[in-house]
């Protein structure tokens, strides 16, 4: 069993596989004022009340809530619910996926917080700034609650995602404004959980699941104006690294099967999404089981000189097999995947992306420090010579590779030395994108029980502003090797900056500013215009600085004529 489900399971926190979802999940109830919840166990409540069913009954549906979606806001009088995201590309997936799951049951949506009836927010745990970020949200919350006029229904307020599942107890009690608490693998529940919450109770579900990965439901919004968009692969983490509070707020490591994703990425390319990102905690340790004939498959070797904490397991279709299909969907559609753990990168993966011309040759390489023994604490299986070991072979296998990457600086046990070792790292590496962070102690993880958080803060925070201070320097030094390059740039839309400029990505994934002008088309195929959201153009880099490209833009062209032109 992997290390830690053991105790999730002791602490029911864990279905095991193969188990159906249970609708009556652990439920905290809140009777009345001043009394304190009482643990329900797996006692159902009387179920939705008849407010619930007036509402179905007026979308000329008897009973239950109508199965097939209905367009937002077309039912009359139904609920209007306002969606708040914090956190990673995991909890924008979760956020639409919640949507999915709401709509059909007859919520309406709204960007209005003022407007809503039902007011959610998908939270993160993964840093304590996330964390403190929701905390000073329910405060206003609580304000809007009370000034809502006594003609209006009660305003209900849910948290969910992984905040929800590490501090349940202590957010019903803390915060009493708190209607609904659900877990990243109890989104299914959430109609019966607001259900309970109209009733005036507190509702809970934080159960972790071995087996839910929502592969049946099609997310219904994407980012960036429809021009890209994100999917789900896999949910859960099973590397245990010794920082991450991830596999007990997701639970351990499962993957969709690849006749879903395939389902899903056709989908958003018939809907003219023209970048889709693979998701999940660990994207390339993906393992679709669904085919018994694939089984008996034997596991891919990791990369040389990285282990894992935890046994390979064989069987199964592989990332490298999904990676392949999704690219042949659509080829005038990019691919990019996020976030890998640097063990799993076989030679296989590494010659698709430098094949394909829609797999974007960006890579997330996660290094967390440069010093072995600093990696060694943080279980994360390898080497700083390891880990320089992959990224000469990532360069050596595609070449022109764009590189981002992790670093955490002050984890417990860090001294001057280890720190000017991971200083050393960036500047030998260059990442041409960085995600920098001070260490944050999170409660259930390895270092919470085995480990000192014994960096001052102070220190902390004068370790990140060097290697944040090192980071820029370098990529300002790859991105100026840019200058003079012709970029093919997805436009995402306007700038942020300037009605007169448009923003969008390169392949390696970093921002490109340009004019908004009239331009001629490569194809000939349009009369010369002004490009789109969701147009390639052909820029000519003239500036870089650490995180953003300038250029002039040359015509616009199509994603096959740019690869067949290089």
């Amino acid at each position: 069993m992997l290390p830690g489900a053991r105790a999730l399971r002791a602490a029911g926190l864990l279905r095991p596989p193969g188990a159906v979802p249970r609708t009556g999940a652990a439920l905290w109830a809140r009777r009345g004022p001043g009394q304190r919840p009482v643990w329900r166990g797996f006692a159902l409540p009387a179920g939705p009340d008849l407010r619930h069913f007036l509402r179905a009954a007026a979308a000329g549906q008897p009973g239950p809530p109508p199965e097939l979606p209905p367009e937002p806001g077309s039912t009359p009088g139904a609920p209007k619910v306002y969606l708040e995201t914090y956190g990673c590309q995991m909890n924008v997936s979760d956020t639409e996926i919640v949507w999915a799951i709401l709509q059909k049951n007859g919520y309406a949506r709204t960007k209005e917080l003022e407007e809503a009836d039902v007011v959610l927010l998908v939270t993160c745990s993964v840093r304590e700034k996330a964390e403190q970020a929701v905390w000073s949200r329910l405060r206003h919350l609580r304000a809007l609650k009370a000034r809502r006029p006594r003609a209006r229904a009660v305003l209900r307020v849910g948290i969910l995602g992984c905040m929800a599942e590490r501090l349940k107890e202590e957010i019903l009690h803390r915060e009493k404004l708190v209607d609904v608490v659900a877990g990243p693998d109890a989104y299914r529940d959430l109609p019966r959980l607001l259900a309970v919450a109209e009733s005036g109770q507190q509702a809970a579900n934080v159960l972790l699941s071995l087996d839910e990965t929502y592969a049946d439901i099609l997310p219904v919004q994407t980012s960036a104006g429809g021009t890209t968009a994100f999917v789900s692969i896999m949910r859960g983490c099973d590397n245990m690294c010794s920082y991450c509070i991830v596999p007990f707020t997701r639970g351990r490591e499962r993957s969709r099967p690849i006749a879903s994703i395939l389902q899903e990425v056709r989908m958003l390319s018939d809907q003219g999404v023209k970048e889709v990102t693979l998701l999940g905690q660990n994207v390339n340790s993906f393992r679709d089981l669904s085919e018994v004939q694939f089984q008996s498959v034997a596991a891919p070797g990791l990369s040389r000189g990285f282990r894992t904490v935890y046994k390979a397991r064989q069987g199964g279709l592989r990332f490298s097999h999904l990676l392949d299909q999704v690219s042949r969907i659509d080829p005038e559609m990019r691919i990019r995947f996020t976030s890998p753990h640097p063990k799993d990168f076989p030679d296989e993966v590494l010659q698709l992306i430098q094949e394909r011309h829609n797999i974007c040759k960006h890579l997330h390489l996660p290094a967390q420090s440069g010093s072995t023994r600093v990696l060694e604490a943080m279980r994360r299986g390898y080497t700083r010579e390891a880990y320089l070991e992959l990224v000469h072979h990532v360069r050596d296998s595609i070449p022109g590779v764009s590189l981002s990457s992790d670093f955490i600086a002050g984890f417990c046990g860090e001294t001057e030395e280890d720190h000017l070792q991971t200083v050393s790292l960036l500047r030998e590496v260059r990442y041409n994108i960085g995600f920098l962070f001070a260490y944050s102690m999170r409660q259930k993880t390895r270092a919470h029980h085995r480990l000192q958080d014994d960096v001052p803060a102070e220190e902390k925070k004068r370790r990140l502003e060097q290697l944040i201070a090192t980071f820029r320097e370098e990529a300002a030094r790859a991105n100026a090797e840019l200058v003079g390059q012709a970029q093919l740039v997805l436009v995402e839309g306007p700038s942020k900056r300037s009605a007169s400029e448009l923003c969008g990505r390169n392949d390696g994934n970093i921002k490109v500013i340009f004019p908004d002008t009239e331009l001629e088309d490569a194809a000939e195929h349009r009369a010369p215009g002004r490009a789109q959201p969701g147009d390639y153009v052909m820029v000519k880099v003239t500036s870089g600085s650490s995180q953003t490209l300038r250029g002039v833009p040359l015509c616009r062209t199509t994603l096959s004529r740019a690869a067949a032109s290089h």
